[in-house]
């Protein structure tokens, strides 16, 4: 234990050396917590991508990029003298103490789904008790998420009140109305170019079509973000073996018409779905 410890407070000092203002590295001395938010972002998609793709030695590295994110957030602030990185640790250590009472008190939950409604009701509470006045059942998502995951916050926050499709098969008959809507738009766009206010149409109706894709994954129980990460790889796998069949034929793909790609296309499918 002592040794892990020494792991944790070595990786703390090495922070503090990476940004003192003298001797430190120039590029981390100059960041900010607005430019190293969007590094955070990433590392934790990297720990995601190594969980999709069960890599445990990776998972392992990534995890380490994530927890230097958190190092270098908590140094910039105890440089300001606003928190350090123990204060984190005991904020966030408290914060599961106390939504768990089940585990740690002698309160019973009936199982997960409960304590889903119990972790929620915590949540508000704890905004009451800092002074928030926003009384919403949408109070308290945050806006810095990605979209579609904060779609899918908000459906379920609404659909705890009962705001909510009884399924999955009126969800589908409104992805087809949104569809109808997005080529409606389409062609009024053609109509006239260039037009501003055609153009803001067109986006707003693709914005109502996404939701209404991230609310037929929620009705499925399927993650968006893991969903959407899995039709990339198997894009990117498909496309590449288009590249090699192309190449094999000693044809480049980009010099082909779109017909000749969609056979490779063909090709590369049925060859990943035989294997």
């Amino acid at each position: 234990m002592t040794e892990r410890i020494h792991d944790i407070q070595r990786l703390l000092d090495i922070m503090a050396r990476l940004r003192d203002p003298e001797n430190g590295c120039p590029w981390d001395v100059e960041q900010t917590f607005a430019t190293i938010a969007p590094y955070t972002i990433e590392e934790a998609y990297e720990v995601a991508d190594a969980i999709d793709r069960n890599d445990l030695h990776a998972l392992k590295d990534e995890l380490g990029d994530l927890l230097l994110q958190v190092v270098f957030h908590a140094r910039m602030a105890e440089e300001q003298g606003a928190f350090a990185f123990a204060d984190v640790a005991a904020a966030i250590g408290d914060k599961m103490t106390r939504r768990h009472p089940h585990v740690f008190g002698d309160e019973a939950v009936a199982d997960a789904a409960a304590q889903t409604l119990a972790w929620e009701e915590h949540k508000r509470r704890e905004r009451e008790a800092k002074g928030d006045e926003d009384a919403s059942a949408l109070a308290g998502i945050a806006r810095g998420m990605p979209e579609w995951q904060r779609a899918v916050k908000l459906q379920n926050r609404a659909a705890k009140v009962g705001f909510d499709w009884p399924g999955p098969a009126p969800v589908i008959e409104k992805l087809h109305e949104e569809i109808e809507e997005v080529r409606a738009e389409f062609a009024a766009l053609a109509e006239h170019p260039g037009d501003a206010s055609a153009q803001y149409r067109l986006e707003d109706e693709i914005g109502d079509l996404l939701f209404v894709c991230a609310n037929l994954a929620r009705h499925a129980k399927v993650d968006v973000g893991t969903a959407l990460r899995r039709a990339n790889l198997k894009f990117e796998r498909r496309f590449r073996a288009m590249e090699a069949l192309a190449q094999a034929d000693g044809t480049p793909l980009a010099g082909l018409p779109l017909e000749m790609q969609d056979r490779y296309w063909g090709r590369a499918k049925a060859a990943e779905k035989s294997s």
